[in-house]
């Protein structure tokens, strides 16, 4: 593929925390590997978050900072803007206002990643906007049940891309009414989270979540939540099931969840602690044992093939991963270091096998990462098939 000019649209400013900053560095880095000319823009109507204050505010100082910082580090440093456009100026940072709308104008391709971008006036002048979504099934219901602001939104969009990866096929329950949705997966630059096979410092299963569900849907007489809480919930015996500590990086919504999950024996570490540095957080995941997490209950219910772009990193890391049925197993995993469970007793069981054959599992989970995450791998089939 010759170089193409592609801008990356996400919310790494507008939302700094450092699990959302990796998840879009994957895609900058891996692109520029590929040889393109990569951009990032943020140009949205939405209030930033300021982590530091746990606040969204129109001030967004700490936003540009930290993608200035972001840029330097990673490669993009004359190539990133930040567009105020809630308020009246709409002041950017970085790129001007008119290189920003000319590279709209210009480039091979947009992705809109976690399609958290707003499609206004300005971007609807490229016609190679490319919904990159990370969270599947809200939508594909929403569409079911003919909501129309969110139909029109996906079809805005040149391409559909999901990671869930069973959306189109048999397995999959909810209709599409016409809208081609193609499978992806997070991208993952696997040389950054090399632990070179060393053993981890820490003896835990572990994993970073926002507890608090942030939505509900209800379809077909069901409500489903957008929050991995009641799914953990139904695991809370895991520690004494199995034998081994567990530890979550989150914040509970009240006393009595956490002191729920303490009685059973897991360690909690607040989100702060790691949330707000990447090196932090990296280290964070290449210290732990492996990785045990439930997922989002619409992801689990209606078999949607989603993985988490965190437990990819994880994977790469060197660590196990042990992680809720979504009906990813039919392209990957399910055996050495990476298991599904839908049952207790099948958590019982990859704890004893990772911890019989540690090392062949930590070999086996980088194995996984660089098969089937590969940013370079994964960019270049999502761009092929977007019609580049």
């Amino acid at each position: 593929m010759k170089p193409k000019k592609i801008v990356v649209l996400g919310y790494m400013g507008a939302y700094p925390i450092a699990g959302v900053i990796w998840q879009h560095v994957h895609y900058l880095v891996g692109l520029q590997r590929l040889g393109h000319e990569v951009y990032y823009i943020e140009d949205s109507a939405r209030l930033p978050y300021n982590p530091l204050r746990h606040a969204e505010e129109a001030d967004y100082t700490h936003a540009v900072r930290t993608l200035g910082s972001l840029a330097a580090k990673f490669g993009f440093r004359e190539r990133w803007a930040f567009r105020a456009r809630y308020l009246p100026e709409r002041p950017c940072v970085g790129l001007s206002g008119e290189k920003i709308d000319a590279l709209y104008q210009q480039a091979d391709a947009i992705l809109n990643v976690c399609g958290w971008h707003e499609l206004h006036q300005d971007l609807l002048a490229s016609e190679r906007i490319i919904m990159v979504e990370s969270d599947p099934g809200f939508s594909q219901i929403r569409v079911d049940q003919g909501d129309a602001k969110t139909v029109e939104n996906l079809r805005r969009h040149r391409r559909l891309f999901t990671f869930g990866e069973n959306i189109g096929t048999a397995r999959f329950p909810v209709p599409l009414h016409g809208l081609e949705w193609l499978p992806t997966r997070q991208p993952v630059v696997t040389e950054f989270w090399d632990t070179r096979g060393q053993a981890p410092a820490g003896n835990a299963f572990t994993t970073i979540t926002n507890w608090s569900a942030s939505e509900t849907i209800r379809w077909r007489g069901k409500a489903y939540l957008w929050s991995k809480s009641e799914e953990f919930m139904k695991f809370v015996d895991a520690p004494a099931s199995t034998g081994a500590p567990f530890e979550l990086v989150t914040a509970f919504p009240d006393v009595a969840t956490q002191a729920l999950f303490a009685r059973h024996g897991w360690r909690t570490v607040l989100p702060d602690a790691v949330h707000l540095d990447l090196d932090r957080y990296r280290g964070y995941v290449q210290d732990s044992r492996g990785e045990f997490t439930a997922s989002k209950q619409v992801v689990v219910a209606i078999d949607t093939g989603w993985f988490s772009d965190r437990s990819a990193c994880y994977l790469a890391a060197g660590r196990p991963v042990i992680t809720q049925q979504t009906g990813f197993t039919r392209l990957y995993g399910g055996e050495r270091g990476l298991f599904a469970f839908t049952t207790m007793e099948e958590v019982v069981e990859a704890v004893q096998r990772i911890q019989a054959d540690y090392a062949a599992h930590a070999q086996a989970a980088r194995e996984i990462a660089r098969e089937y995450f590969e940013a370079e791998k994964v960019l270049k089939s999502l761009l092929e098939r977007a019609g580049l």
